[in-house]
This record gives structure tokens, C-alpha cells and sequence, in this order.
């Protein structure tokens, strides 16, 4: 993180995405604009990995964005965002990793009963499409709303590709509140 930077944001893509997917190339530039570093980790070969699971080797996923969040939240303010199981990989990170917020987009609440979604009690933002058709928006806002996380539903589906500016802007917002 350079002196100036007022934090680092690590910002996780979804499952058959990858690091230059729309949606974290615009987090991507909301961050540097704001003055926060950012580093968009590759995990398109544990994805590929359906010999592990459906989802690919989510342990691996896991573990790879320990080993990098660790040393970047050594260094200052860490904020995290992902989106669908980057989603969910970072907020199982911000258990083990001091964060100072989360953006989670169309986040899946459980990959299965024994797998819920899981985050630390830091500032949070949520972007989720009301027909989505993996999440449903109901599990969102339920889980949402016993977190008091802020949240954003949007007239889109899973790939929230019609709003990838206001997911954007609301990236921002929280870039700003955990900044002040």
C-alpha cells in the first residue's frame, strides 16, 4: 500500500468469472479513483476444479485469499467485496482477517444448509437483484437485516449486469463511510 493510500481493497470474483469481470474492473476503478489501493485475485483455476466440487475447490479459494488478505490488513484499513462466491469467500475471511468493511454482491446466504454465509460485524454494503435466480432476494434481505448491513435491491438477476454502475456508486458510499 503506498503512504498516501487511504486503505487496500481485495475484490473477489464470482464463480466462471475472473479478475477482469466487469463488475470488479468497476470496483477496481472506483477504489483507485478514491484513493484506496486494490488487487483483484485470479481464482479461475480453483474454479475449474469440478473434480473437487460443483463450485470448483472453494477450500483452495478460501485459503488463497487468506494468504493474501493477511498481509494487506497488516498494513492498514482492508476492505473486501466479492461477488456471488467471492461474495461468500470474503465474508468467511473477514472472520479470520480484521476488516473495515464489506461489499457483498448477489451474495449466496448458504452454498448448502451446512455452508452459510458468515461475515464479521463491520460496516457492509449488499447489491442484490430482486430475480435473482440462484439467491433468492427474500434469503438477502433476511440475512441482511439481522446484520442492519445496508442494502441495495435492484430491478436485475443474478449477474447484476444492468447495474454494475450502481453497484459502483454504492462501493463508493461505503469507501467513504469507512474512510471517515
Amino acid at each position: 500500500m503506498s503512504a498516501t493510500a487511504r486503505g487496500h481493497c481485495i475484490l473477489c470474483h464470482g464463480f466462471e468469472s475472473g479478475p477482469d469481470a466487469t463488475k470488479v474492473t468497476a470496483l477496481s476503478a472506483v477504489a483507485e479513483g478514491l484513493g484506496w489501493t486494490q488487487e483483484r485475485p485470479d481464482f479461475t483455476d480453483l474454479d475449474a476444479r469440478r473434480d473437487v466440487s460443483r463450485l470448483g475447490d472453494v477450500a483452495a479459494r478460501l485459503q488463497r485469499l487468506l494468504e493474501i488478505a493477511r498481509p494487506a490488513a497488516a498494513r492498514g484499513p482492508l476492505v473486501l467485496a466479492g461477488s456471488s462466491l467471492g461474495a461468500w469467500i470474503v465474508g468467511q475471511v473477514s472472520l479470520q482477517v480484521p476488516v473495515a468493511g464489506l461489499f457483498l454482491m448477489a451474495p449466496p446466504i448458504a452454498l448448502d444448509p451446512s455452508h452459510p454465509l458468515e461475515a464479521a460485524a463491520v460496516p457492509m454494503s449488499i447489491v442484490h437483484g430482486w430475480d435473482d435466480e440462484l439467491i433468492p432476494a427474500a434469503q438477502v434481505i433476511d440475512w441482511a437485516h439481522a446484520r442492519r448491513a445496508r442494502l441495495l435491491l435492484v430491478d436485475d438477476g443474478h449477474r447484476l449486469s444492468e447495474h454494475v454502475r450502481t453497484s459502483a456508486e454504492a462501493f463508493a458510499a461505503l469507501l467513504a463511510t469507512v474512510a471517515s
